[in-house]
């Protein structure tokens, strides 16, 4: 007899460790990408890795999540930040903790809405490319599911 439940609770595992790889590697590109580079390079590099770090936080928690909308979600959430920032309470919270800046940000800037989508972008191809290789049977076309 096939354990069907075993099965997809080890593929959640692999999933679950797979995103939560993605994202200490995120974090780690964003600390390395405003170590190295300086600037708007930097900012909307940081903007992007954002979106990504959201992205799999997201497939993290929700392991069944599709990559396009594990990818909208994360572009979701992360205009609903930015324009938080309208209100002036990010900014104040960042004051008073780091946490909150770095989660937050401080102020609105409407090229960051392009940026989230690129980085949102890039996620979702990335994590269907995984998906896909995952999924495919020996022999089968690369980039095809059965």
């Amino acid at each position: 007899m096939n354990d069907l439940g075993g099965s997809a609770r080890r593929a959640h595992r692999r999933t679950r460790l797979a995103a939560g790889l993605a994202a200490v590697l995120t974090v780690t590109a964003g600390l390395g990408v405003r170590a190295v580079l300086g600037g708007d390079l930097a900012k909307y590099a940081g903007d992007a890795l954002y979106t990504v770090l959201l992205h799999a936080l997201l497939v993290l928690a929700a392991p069944r999540l599709r990559p396009a909308r594990a990818a909208a979600l994360a572009a979701g959430l992360s205009w609903a930040v930015e324009l938080f920032q309208l209100t002036g309470l990010p900014d104040d919270w960042g004051r008073h903790s780091t946490l909150a800046r770095l989660v937050l940000g401080s102020t609105f800037n409407p090229p960051d809405l392009l940026w989230y989508l690129v980085g949102a972008g890039c996620a979702g191809v990335l994590h269907r490319v995984l998906r896909t290789s995952r999924t495919a049977a020996p022999g089968a076309v690369p980039g095809k599911i059965s």
